[in-house]
């Protein structure tokens, strides 16, 4: 058998900011500063926010001192992790792992940040602590692997996100190999996520992040406290890796694990949609731009997919055509491709156009269908093709890398304006920026409490604020 768990605890107790590649660290405070951008605007911004600020308060989880991005009010440690998580999964917009099909950064950092504002941890033991965790969620999802792990519904952003929590979480506490495993055997319990959000446009996607934030440091402080976890967690008969995949490959898990970093393998959103439709975006505005094209000389689009982005943006086509609501859109193939050639550009001000008459006559001429090229480029790739018939001619442009992924990494001038993008309307771009310079000088702060202030605002609720009242 191999011994996973025991070997993620040994990994996670050891890892010291001083012994990570100079890459690597400063992938780290970019990936951070990406997903802060997205916690501060998905508190304010998001439809689902204000429920899920009440139902945490009811649960008195807002008597505390933690800081939740984008607002004034404090929280407690719980509360705050639960809400960043939820915040930066909630615009779909926070960063991707193509191999593990999920989103690492989003029930990680804020595991971290919340553990770390507990226990006064230096900034360098943070950025060490996020590594460790991302690497736990990343490698995890791989030995599922994510495809299996798919067909049988579960979503693996929130599943391996939890175990990535409690290893961040434990990390920033200086647990040893011993309570970090632990830790490992009490979050298998709460490993939870379902697709059927895809049903409805469920918000339980959100959440369900967030709850794997909140659970990886409640684990975290359990096994700090004593708490015995069950054994072997992640390779065990019940455990986590036999129970949530049919055919589950252990060694991929640790295969050159501090040697190799699946952190690195981890893309950045430059549009706010799920992943697998960003290739064809870029293909559309490319085409868009080269050829002048118009909406009203298209006649047809067919857009051209790995199986597993069938399955969240291709299909039921009907459905996808016609998106209700801003998670319906996140994950249409039709709509981010209709916004691109329709308005030559997807943000996250295109959900505010969902029902622009150009979208609406665009849509139904999207087809999506599994291109076998771009299968065999998944999942090392996660490409797109798209094939346009206009003016009695057919244009195609197929995207192997799309913008954002490791071999086609934003810049740190390119980070910088997706931040703000999202920062500026709730923090205003002073103290945003502040912000910014903030996150990316945290290897040498003393604690994290100054940064987690930036990111707070000086009054107002979050939807009265952006709404200007």
């Amino acid at each position: 058998m191999v011994a996973v768990t025991e070997t993620f605890a040994r990994y996670a107790a050891s890892i010291r900011h001083a012994d990570l590649p100079a890459e690597v660290e400063a992938r780290t405070r970019f990936l951070i500063l990406d997903l802060v951008g997205n916690m501060v605007r998905g508190g304010v911004e998001a439809e689902s926010s204000p429920p899920l600020r009440a139902a945490a308060r009811a649960m008195g989880l807002g008597h505390g001192q933690a800081a939740v991005f984008g607002e004034a009010a404090r929280w407690s440690p719980a509360g705050a992790a639960l809400l960043n998580g939820a915040y930066a999964h909630s615009l779909d917009f926070d960063d991707t792992h193509a191999a593990g099909s999920l989103h690492p950064g989003a029930p990680v950092i804020p595991a971290a940040l919340a553990a770390a504002e507990m226990c006064g941890a230096k900034g360098a033991d943070v950025i060490a602590a996020i590594v460790a965790g991302y690497e736990v969620t990343n490698r995890l999802a791989v030995a599922l692997p994510a495809g299996d792990h798919y067909d049988r519904g579960y979503h693996p952003t929130a599943t391996c996100g939890a175990f990535g929590g409690a290893a961040a979480a434990a990390r920033v506490m200086g647990l040893s190999e011993a309570q970090i495993t632990d830790a490992f055997g009490i979050v298998l319990s709460q490993a939870a996520g379902s697709l059927q959000f895809l049903a409805n446009g469920a918000w339980t996607k959100r959440w369900q992040v967030g709850w794997a934030a909140m659970a990886g440091l409640s684990a975290a402080l359990l096994a700090r406290e004593g708490f015995r976890g069950a054994a072997q967690a992640m390779e065990g008969k019940a455990g986590f890796l036999s129970a949530y995949a049919p055919n589950p490959i252990p060694e991929r898990a640790i295969r050159n694990l501090g040697g190799e970093f699946e952190l690195m393998e981890t893309a950045v959103k430059p549009y706010p949609s799920c992943r697998y439709g960003h290739a064809s975006v870029d293909a559309a505005l490319m085409l868009r731009a080269e050829h002048g094209l118009r909406p009203e000389e298209i006649e047809s689009v067919t857009m051209g997919l790995p199986n597993k982005g069938m399955l969240l943006v291709g299909a039921p086509l009907e459905y996808k055509q016609h998106p209700k609501n801003t998670v319906d859109g996140q994950f249409s193939g039709p709509f981010v491709v209709s916004c691109a050639l329709g308005h030559g550009h997807f943000g996250w001000d295109s959900y505010a156009r969902m029902d622009d008459p150009v979208l609406r006559a665009l849509m139904p001429k999207v087809t999506c269908v599994e291109d076998p090229e771009v299968q065999a480029e998944f999942p090392r790739n996660m490409s797109g093709k798209l094939t346009i018939r206009a003016r009695g001619q057919e244009f195609t442009k197929f995207v192997v890398v799309p913008k954002g992924e490791p071999g086609n990494f934003l810049t740190e001038a390119e980070l910088r304006a997706k931040f703000h993008g999202l920062s500026d309307q709730v923090l205003g771009a002073d103290r945003a920026a502040a912000l910014a310079d903030a996150v990316l000088g945290l290897a040498g702060a003393a604690d994290v409490n100054a940064m987690m202030r930036l990111g707070s605002t000086l009054g107002a609720e979050p939807a009265a604020r952006l709404a200007g009242e």
